[in-house]
């Protein structure tokens, strides 16, 4: 790139805020706020047996909450740009907290809308990955960046390798709305651990080109072809994430294994996550990021149609968790390094943010595609093949991307 970025003392080392402070601050967000989202497919069955709910009473729930998840993120992208992302993180902890403290005590499907799907969305939008990645990109120099991308990722991986086997346990030791309890408490931790990642409105550490506005930015950023081919692509990513993290314990179950199998299943996609996140983050430095994100999606088409066309075992359960979970957040790395290659860290919570409503949106049609489905025809077959359909399609529409800073970025004085 032909523009330069200030130091790393001048723009992260204030104070006790040194760049390993930030990192770990910033990786403990992502653990605590990514954990519980993605152990809430272990509490579809008890849940719904305490209230006589079929399954696609849960799933709108939390296809709800990927929906709301992909609308609020934007704004709070935009508000993290506009006012500092310390706010955005808090207010976010708070209402995760406060959601899932009342899915503990929902007995209708209204309440489980509001605290499992519009609480936990709107808290998930203000305190996730993506929030802390954007600090990344505006807190640390360039050459960092990727790799800090992967580490955030990596941090919500091992979040979900933590939480999913801590879940069963303590369910089995406690209760279900016990174990929703303790997690909302923990939740409240994001508010000191914010405190880190302290930016302003206007960064001192962003672009020379950091007066555009936020509609010239979207402006820009949406007629842009790369730009939209990567949104679209992203749109996969969240359809298979969010099905296979809340249908496929029970589908397992479906097939004859315990729960435990579906926990660990979840937590090995978690702990093999850390590595693929960590590589993906690497690589992006070596290799062009369209490459990878094709290999991804392609690799998950063939990781589940491998999946579904043997016999469902513990061990094969075990092996499609680990295979992916090479390839379960390794998108986010490459995505958000694009985003601020192509238009600079300015605007990037706001536009990274867009890019991952589209993959809400497939988050929700994954989560509501899957109940639906299975009330309707007693399987989840439709929409594994649909998931392998979506796959090599994004794997497709990610190769023309052109990976170069717009005109405003390239010709930026140094």
């Amino acid at each position: 790139m032909a523009i330069s970025f200030p130091s790393i003392s001048r723009v992260t080392t204030i104070g006790w805020r040194t760049p390993a402070v930030i990192v770990l601050c910033g990786c403990l967000i992502s653990m605590l706020s990514f954990g519980p989202r993605s152990t809430l497919g272990l509490f579809l069955t008890p849940q719904s047996q305490a209230n006589g709910w079929e399954r696609d009473v849960f799933g709108l729930a939390l296809a709800i909450q990927n929906i709301l998840w992909g609308l609020g993120q934007p704004l709070a992208g935009m508000l993290a740009d506009r006012f500092g992302i310390v706010r955005v993180l808090c207010a976010g902890g708070i209402f995760y907290a406060v959601g899932l403290a009342m899915m503990a005590y929902a007995t209708t499907p209204l309440m489980l809308d509001l605290s499992a799907g519009v609480f936990i969305g709107f808290g998930l939008a203000g305190c996730s990955f993506s929030i802390v990645l954007s600090a990344f990109g505006k807190l640390l120099p360039e050459h960092w960046r990727t790799l800090a991308f992967g580490g955030g990722a990596a941090a919500g991986s091992f979040g979900q390798f933590l939480y999913a086997p801590l879940t069963v346990a303590l369910m089995g030791a406690v209760g279900w709305q016990e174990t929703l309890l303790s997690f909302a408490v923990v939740m409240l931790l994001v508010l000191p651990l914010s405190l880190a990642l302290m930016t302003g409105g206007t960064e001192q550490g962003a672009q020379r080109t950091a007066q555009q506005s936020l509609r010239q930015a979207l402006s820009e950023a949406f007629a842009h072809r790369s730009y939209v081919l990567l949104v679209l692509g992203f749109f996969t990513c969240g359809f298979q994430l969010a099905f296979i993290t809340i249908h496929l314990p029970a589908y397992l179950v479906d097939r004859g294994l315990s729960t435990d199998v579906g926990a660990w299943t979840i937590a090995v996609i978690g702990l093999f996550n850390i590595v693929g996140s960590l590589m993906s983050g690497w690589l992006s430095n070596y290799m062009p990021k369209r490459y990878i994100l094709s290999f991804i999606y392609f690799g998950r088409a063939l990781a589940v149609l491998a999946f579904i066309m043997f016999p469902v075992t513990p061990l094969s359960s075990v092996l499609f968790g680990a295979v992916m979970g090479l390839l379960w957040l390794s998108t986010v790395a490459p995505t958000n390094g694009i985003i601020a290659l192509m238009f600079g860290t300015r605007w990037l919570a706001t536009l990274a943010g867009m890019a991952f409503f589209s993959h809400q949106v497939g988050g929700f049609l994954g989560v509501w595609l899957g109940g639906v489905v299975f009330v309707r025809t007693g399987s989840y077959d439709a929409v594994w093949w649909l998931s392998i359909l979506f796959g090599v399609l994004s794997a497709v529409i990610n190769l023309p991307i052109v990976e170069r800073p717009v005109v405003r970025v390239a010709t930026a004085p140094a």
